[in-house]
């Protein structure tokens, strides 16, 4: 599966880092990004990360 994070819509929340650090880290601005090389299918809590963004900045394709 692949997960992406629109920078636009995020409001930089942190909730899908502390649901999800193995996936999601945070810029200087404190707005979400994937990590490199995180892989969704082994953390097993980037769907928790996605349904609980606010702003649904987080989409995951099969």
């Amino acid at each position: 599966m692949t997960v992406k994070v629109d920078k636009e819509v995020c409001i930089a929340c942190g909730v899908c880092q502390e649901l999800c650090p193995e996936v999601f880290g945070a810029d200087e601005e404190g707005k979400a990004f994937v990590l490199e090389g995180a892989d969704c299918d082994a953390a097993g809590c980037c769907e928790e990360a996605a349904e609980s963004c606010a702003v649904e900045a987080i989409t995951i394709e099969e």
